[in-house]
């Protein structure tokens, strides 16, 4: 049985990477999971072999149960493999991730003794988190004296708080939460816990100036462990070493991250060359992931289905899906994007790499999840404004409106408690899973004729906030597609705006 994963056992395995095993800690990190190890710690393990930067990263277990046993057993070291695509070409790259000093639980009086040391460090310059959309909220149960508070952002305002009475300079918070204005909103909580707990004027002031709350947007599909014992067993033999967190991510990743010029300057990022900015904000950025990535998945995703595909690899290997997402992403969604076009087309490259990932099984039934509150958030801002720039309906978007609604009436069976049955051409039933009313109104609908079910969905205000059958001629055009997804199938369909 191999030797679980430590510096003694790597170094006998011969693993010839980069490692750093002692540096200062210059970073206190909320959260210890799978998407922080394979994210925020990788660009700064990089950092360190690339610009020198020389630091580590104590992680905080967030909850009373994780990993924090586990993690300091292998003396912080794990095992990251980052796998796609990339211009086409396999990629499996493996890394050991050296940049954690240790991982402490602050619910031991012991540990979180410990935080506290580390906050009041002259080291520390960075606070990174991600403890999920629900770990950003005011809590207003919470109090000081508690060992530690229940919140993060109480924990966090207990921490900050140390450092301000040991004199110290203010640090810089990278929030990572999936949440808009990630990083404002945490420091609106941790403000709101200083008025509370009266620490004074002087410590917000000190939290507020000099402290740094920066939200960012984070883009990277992590994964996490691999479930298939043999590839584990594989992969435990060939490293010469046993890693119960090994941790696998898709190897393309961006960080934008909203702050001052300064900031890009002090951060290691940019002199190692990697993929990580500081913006002035990070709003256009998103909007360009939501509009394109996302938006990407949602406008050709039901209709591949219907085509008779089952994951998204596969779709990028049929030349109608491809060429169909493609129209959509270049000639319609980018142009109308308030960013650098160049830097769209670059990113929607990426898309399709990332889409083509040749490890990652991505089911397309999962992706459907939702798709009328998907298709109104990520594709319905594109068509409106594609619409005001043009003066006509843009093909493709118009074409995917038709596919939404012909894989939310293909054959439909019967309503279910969880969801809506239909039928696919092939024959074989699926089941669509959306709002209860969504499903309702299409069960409703189902013996309606292609005019009058499309008229039925686009004059649905609760779906899309306003009737779509005033847009000049999307009601004729998009029932002739839908009856013609229904006649000769989604793939003459798709290829008709080609």
């Amino acid at each position: 049985m191999a030797a679980k994963l430590n510096y003694e056992v790597l170094n006998k395995s011969g693993y010839d990477g980069y490692i750093l095993k002692d540096a200062p800690v210059k970073v206190l990190q909320f959260g210890e999971g799978n998407f922080l190890r394979a994210f925020v710690d990788y660009w700064f393990d990089m950092s360190n072999e690339l610009a020198d930067w020389n630091g580590k990263v104590a992680l905080v277990q967030p909850i009373s149960m994780g990993l924090t046993k586990l993690i300091n057993e292998q003396e912080g070291l794990y095992t990251l493999y980052l796998r796609g695509s990339e211009n086409g070409e396999k990629i499996d790259r493996k890394r050991v991730i050296s940049v954690v000093d240790a991982c402490y639980n602050p619910y031991d009086d012991a540990d979180w003794a410990k935080i506290i040391e580390i906050a009041k460090s002259d080291d520390l310059e960075y606070v990174a988190s991600n403890t999920t959309e629900a770990g950003i909220v005011y809590d207003g149960s919470c109090t000081p004296d508690q060992l530690p508070p229940t919140s993060f952002p109480a924990k966090l305002t207990v921490l900050l708080h140390e450092r301000f009475q040991a004199g110290k300079k203010g640090v810089v918070i990278l929030s990572c939460e999936l949440i808009d204005n990630n990083g404002k909103e945490l420091e609106k909580c941790c403000v709101q816990h200083a008025k509370d707990w009266g620490y004074g004027e002087d410590f917000i002031a000190w939290l507020q100036n000099d402290c740094l709350f920066c939200s960012t947007l984070v883009d990277r599909i992590v994964p996490g462990r691999i479930r298939d014992a043999q590839e584990v067993a594989r992969l435990t033999e060939e490293n010469g070493y046993d890693d119960p967190l090994l941790d696998v991510g898709e190897v393309f990743g961006v960080w934008y991250i909203e702050g001052p010029a300064w900031l890009e300057e002090k951060l290691p990022f940019k002199k190692a060359g990697l993929n990580v900015h500081v913006v002035p904000e990070v709003a256009p950025y998103k909007k360009r992931k939501v509009r394109i990535l996302n938006g990407a998945h949602t406008g050709f995703v039901p209709g591949a289905y219907l085509a008779g595909q089952d994951i998204v690899r596969d779709c990028m290997h049929d030349d109608t899906i491809r060429g169909f997402m493609n129209k959509m992403l270049y000639d319609e969604i980018i142009p109308c994007l308030p960013l650098d076009k160049e830097d769209c087309k670059n990113f929607a490259a990426a898309v399709y790499d990332r889409f083509n990932n040749p490890f990652v099984d991505h089911q397309l039934m999962s992706i459907t999840l939702n798709s009328t509150s998907k298709w109104k958030a990520r594709n319905m801002p594109s068509f409106l404004e594609y619409i005001e720039t043009f003066g006509k309906l843009p093909q493709a978007l118009t074409m995917s409106l038709a596919a939404y609604i012909a894989f939310y009436s293909n054959d439909v069976q019967r309503r279910e408690d969880d969801g809506l049955v239909c039928k696919r051409p092939a024959g074989n039933e699926y089941k669509i899973q959306d709002d209860a009313w969504a499903l309702d109104f299409f069960y409703a609908h189902k013996d309606d004729s292609a005019a009058d079910l499309v008229k039925a969905v686009l004059g649905n205000k609760q779906m899309w906030d306003q009737d779509l059958n005033e847009i000049p001629n999307l009601t004729e055009t998009v029932t002739r597609d839908l009856e013609l997804i229904r006649d000769k199938g989604v793939l003459a369909a798709y290829a008709s705006v080609l």
